[in-house]
């Protein structure tokens, strides 16, 4: 079980516990001043042991840099495009503060002090991803037993606050395309069909089912360090997605001249790059677009996704269907993200309860006609 031992030093007599670990390898802990404490001490251990919360006080020096590489290491489960955020995150804001710290040595007021000075020079996005990366290799080191507890956890944090979104018109959409110029189809496409950039710019020829009118969603090209990677959709699930008739034309001429691997938009060779956001096609498409309608808002690519669905919801679309439509993971993340569609609804439901309650009361007032008289 373990065994407490005295020895002298030169500030007098002190104590000395040893033990053996879960693992059977040999611990001990000196400088105990009295046996009393040093009983204590084995006790402790010997009931963390008995109930599997053992806490070696060696693994709780290992540093948070050397963690935190180990950590990075194993994420291979993200998709490039979400692993690269988390690596800068990493690089800029965990390592520098925290990379020479040993894990059982950071406190929760140390972890709520830098988050607080984080958020007084980024946004909330930046402090929480930090947060995050903090967070969750300290996790792993209580499932380690380095430390008995996550000091992260509990901290209080920065919320998001989240961007008004535009919905384009059936016309807004047609003078931004006819603004476009050049690239009036894909507009068009993107705000019909709420692809993400990457889902449609992976689009195939052979991705086109044109007797149908719908296009098979299986790959996301997006730019990751300035380099085009090819995977799975966010989802990582294949759609078939809908596209309407007047569409049908000008996605035809896309094709003519391509086989049948060759990408749909583009040269059919290199993946449609998205557009630099301060001098790019598409904010030149959006300024002009301005010049001739003065209400016409300030868009961004994805907020023609956001039209998509409410173009569809207006159309009778129900949730499912759109949530299909936009590869959503379930019809209640729709309903999350586009609440504020459906606020007529609560209108019709109204409405529709006002009818139910008159229609009962006038069946009271006027009873049915007896029919065997």
């Amino acid at each position: 079980m373990g065994s407490v031992h005295a020895y002298e030093t030169a500030a007098g007599k002190r104590f000395e516990v040893r033990y053996r670990k879960p693992d059977h390898s040999a611990g001990r802990k000196r400088g105990l001043k009295t046996k009393r404490d040093a009983v204590e001490f084995l006790a402790s251990v010997v009931v963390s042991k008995a109930k599997g919360e053992f806490v070696d006080a060696t693994a709780a020096r290992a540093k948070v840099g050397t963690l935190g590489a180990e950590w990075l290491a194993h994420q291979s489960h993200l998709k490039p495009s979400s692993l690269r955020p988390v690596e800068i995150a990493w690089r800029l804001h965990v390592e520098p503060v925290w990379g020479k710290r040993a894990v059982g040595s950071i406190r929760h007021s140390e972890v709520q002090a830098w988050v607080t000075d984080l958020t007084a020079r980024k946004g909330a996005t930046t402090v929480l991803r930090a947060y995050g990366v903090l967070a969750a290799l300290l996790d792993v080191a209580v499932k380690d037993r380095r430390v008995p507890a996550n000091a992260a956890r509990g901290v209080n944090l920065p919320r998001k606050t989240g961007k008004a979104r535009v919905y384009l018109s059936h016309d807004q959409v047609q003078l931004l395309a006819d603004s476009a110029k050049g690239n009036s189809t894909l507009v068009l496409f993107l705000a019909y069909t709420g692809l993400r950039w990457g889902e449609a710019t992976g689009l195939r020829v052979r991705s086109l089912d044109a007797l149908r009118r719908r296009v098979n969603v299986s790959e996301n090209a997006v730019s990751v360090g300035g380099k085009i990677i090819v995977g799975t959709p966010k989802s990582h699930t294949a759609r078939s997605v809908p596209f309407p008739a007047f569409l049908s034309e000008p996605l035809a001429k896309l094709c003519e001249g391509k086989a049948r691997d060759a990408l749909l938009f583009g040269n059919g060779t290199d993946h449609v790059r998205l557009p630099d956001s301060r001098r790019g096609w598409f904010v030149a498409a959006v300024a002009r677009a301005q010049a001739a309608d003065p209400t016409f808002e300030r868009v961004t690519i994805h907020d023609l996704r956001h039209s998509a669905a409410s173009l569809s919801i207006s159309a009778g679309a129900n949730v499912k269907a759109v949530q299909r439509m936009l590869g959503h993971a379930s019809a209640a993340m729709t309903l999350d993200t586009y609440a504020d569609l459906f606020e007529d609804d609560l209108d019709a439901v109204a409405t529709a309860l006002d009818q139910a309650r008159t229609n009962a009361s006038v069946s009271k007032v006027w009873p049915k006609a007896d029919s065997g008289k």
